[in-house]
């Protein structure tokens, strides 16, 4: 079951995130793609202000996690830079521990990742108008799809 949303604003984008973060809870993984620029890190900032995360949230591409406490653990990877590695960072201390986590550029440790997740995709498409898809891998990321509407 893939859903896809439509939104016209930052602000919409926003709505999405954090009713999304109503649904979620450790050890949940996203992941999330899309071109620079598309709203990835905007939609993860929503999502953690969704978790009771008031720190400043931004992209941690040079230290590749970040950590955060809120309601739950959160974690924000940003995995761009691993494109070419073959290291280990120890992912499942950080997919099945205690925390939800978000992983930008996430199809470049594809191997890595956990076999059930939620895929989001956001495409630009223009002004402040993205297309936002949802694709559950797993019963869990499938009922989490049934539950977000806009």
């Amino acid at each position: 079951m893939i859903k896809e949303f439509e939104v016209h604003s930052v602000e919409e984008t926003e709505k999405l995130a954090i009713k999304l973060s109503t649904l979620l809870t450790p050890p949940d993984v996203i992941t999330l793609e899309g071109d620079l620029g598309a709203g990835k890190t905007t939609f993860t900032k929503a999502l953690a202000k969704g978790l009771g995360i008031t720190r400043t949230v931004n992209s941690p591409t040079f230290t590749i996690v970040k950590q955060y406490e809120g309601t739950y653990p959160f974690n924000h990877l940003d995995v761009y830079r691993l494109a070419e590695s073959e290291e280990d960072l120890g992912w499942d201390e950080l997919f099945y521990g205690d925390a939800i986590s978000v992983i930008e550029w996430a199809h470049l440790i594809e191997e890595d990742l956990p076999p059930e997740r939620l895929e989001i995709r956001i495409v630009h498409e223009g002004d402040d108008r993205r297309k936002i898809t949802f694709r559950p891998f797993g019963k869990r990321y499938e009922m989490i799809c049934e539950g977000i509407d806009l």
